[in-house]
């Protein structure tokens, strides 16, 4: 017989799936489709906090919704996002870049953009930085990676080679608490190195296939 407890994991479940259709077709960002997803299940706009899954649950979802059903042209958008971001990380070299986002994870599509972390001893070394090689940047903030008892950190848009970046600007000192992997396991940013193995091994899974 179902339990309370039953019943909220599978609302979760269904918000999850919901969710990762929305971003897997649309290109919604995770906090939207969550959003909207609980609001079609439940009815309203704010849903107890224990009915909401949270981004790794969506983030499963998305995988197995591409596995399942696929999107057009999807792999070859991520490894041509990867290749950018690895060009953009090695000219941003100094500054520690770290790939985040669905570049990393490997749902990106279409509709998504490239997102770094960048490490320096000040976001003005970074806006200068890019200003003096002509490129337009747009500011803006995003939450500490850390959460809500830190500030949000200065973020700067441009474009490269026609593709949108998002970088985030920390402390130099932040990095150290960056380098831990998630709940799952799985790693929350990875470096340039990083990238270039993670891209040489999905070459590795094409020659095999």
């Amino acid at each position: 017989m179902p339990t309370p407890n039953t019943d909220v994991l599978q609302l979760r479940a269904q918000i999850a799936v919901n969710a990762a259709r929305m971003i897997a077709q649309d290109g919604a960002d995770y906090a939207t489709a969550r959003r909207k997803a609980a609001r079609q299940l439940l009815g309203v706009d704010q849903p107890a906090p224990n009915l909401m899954p949270d981004n790794s649950q969506i983030e499963d979802e998305v995988r197995k919704y591409l596995s399942l059903f696929g999107v057009a042209g999807q792999p070859e958008r991520l490894a041509a996002l990867r290749d950018t971001a690895l060009q953009v990380m090695d000219a941003l070299g100094e500054f520690h870049p770290y790939l985040t986002g669905a570049v990393l994870n490997g749902t990106a599509g279409a509709h998504d953009d490239i997102h770094l972390q960048l490490f320096a001893d000040s976001a003005k070394e970074v806006e200068i930085f890019l200003l003096n090689r002509n490129v337009n940047i747009e500011i803006s903030e995003t939450p500490h990676f850390r959460g809500g008892r830190h500030d949000p950190v200065e973020t700067v848009s441009f474009l490269w080679h026609k593709e949108t970046i998002h970088a985030e600007l920390y402390d130099y000192h932040d990095l150290r608490g960056a380098l831990k992997p998630r709940a799952d396991g799985r790693p929350q940013r990875i470096d340039a190195n990083g990238l270039r193995a993670l891209m040489a091994n999905d070459e590795a899974m094409e020659k095999d296939e």
